[in-house]
């Protein structure tokens, strides 16, 4: 059976690439160079340091020392998901490459991957510094203003400008796009990027579902309770821990399958969402009414 495998690990190079193109949060994978993943302790070790301020300068004394502390915060992967799947034994192993290839694309494009997009929206949603109250926007003048708002509120409380990336719904988007007047083309030009999200995958809390309790079978996520809809995000990279693990954790060939004459393939994904404590100004959120 190594042929089989080595044809399938062709595919699973692959998975990758397709959950680049389908993300809409992957900009985000590990923006902070400076956070390290301890493979012992199965944590992500997060640096915090805390300095002393100015003080005054003496002539006769010169400097006054200054406190320096250094420590680092362990947080554990908090998304683990995971799914198996039977495709029966095909004629020769070059067709059941090719069903798992169409089976894993597929799965990763319309299902795993928004699971992912939501679940994150949802985590720093929950966490953002900055948030409204809750507003309905409605036009393109009414979308323009908040949008505005936020960046002159998120450079008040002196996060970077740099690198901030603006998360809308199409809806929104279009209202703005509609408008096409000077003052709605130079707010949406100050942001390094600007990606379109639809509202499945755009709410402030999600149930994900666990495949096995009766009315969950299909897995999958749902929005939650009393969740909102976000209009918008504004995220300054730096303030995100993110990071994802896709793999097929094995596969099974039908001559080792003992209960069908069938291949299985085995999904999981696992990672972290979070904001880091110290930025969390660098998540502004709007949500709807």
């Amino acid at each position: 059976m190594a042929n089989s495998i080595a044809l399938f690990q062709k595919y699973v190079d692959k998975l990758d690439e397709v959950y680049s193109m389908a993300s809409l949060t992957s900009d985000l994978d590990e923006a902070s160079d400076v956070v390290k993943y301890d493979e012992k302790t199965k944590t992500f070790q997060i640096p915090k340091m805390s300095l002393d301020g100015m003080a005054d300068y003496s002539r006769d004394g010169g400097y006054v020392d200054g406190g320096v502390t250094l420590s680092y915060e362990q947080k554990a992967p908090d998304y683990d998901r995971g799914r198996a799947f039977n495709v029966d034994a095909m004629d020769d192993d070059e067709t059941a490459g090719v069903a798992f290839g169409m089976l894993s694309s597929t799965f990763i494009k319309t299902k795993s991957t928004p699971e992912l997009d939501a679940y994150r929206f949802s985590s720093y949603a929950a966490k953002a510094g900055l948030t409204t109250t809750g507003a309905d926007l409605t036009t393109g003048a009414a979308a323009i203003a908040a949008i505005a708002t936020a960046f002159d509120t998120m450079t008040d409380n002196e996060v970077n400008v740099e690198g901030r990336i603006l998360y809308i719904t199409p809806t929104l988007n279009g209202l703005i796009r509609d408008m096409d007047t000077t003052k709605s083309r130079e707010v949406m030009s100050q942001f390094a990027k600007i990606v379109i999200v639809p509202q499945t995958r755009f709410y402030t809390a999600i149930d994900l579902l666990d495949g096995s309790t009766s009315g969950e079978e299909a897995g999958h996520y749902a929005k939650a309770t009393g969740a909102k809809n976000i209009n918008f995000m504004i995220i300054e990279p730096s303030a995100i821990l993110q990071s994802v693990k896709h793999r097929v954790s094995k596969v099974i060939t039908p001559a080792e399958n003992q209960s069908a004459d069938a291949y299985k393939f085995f999904f999981r994904a696992y990672g972290i969402a979070d904001v880091l404590d110290n930025k969390a100004k660098g998540v502004y959120l709007h949500k709807a009414a």
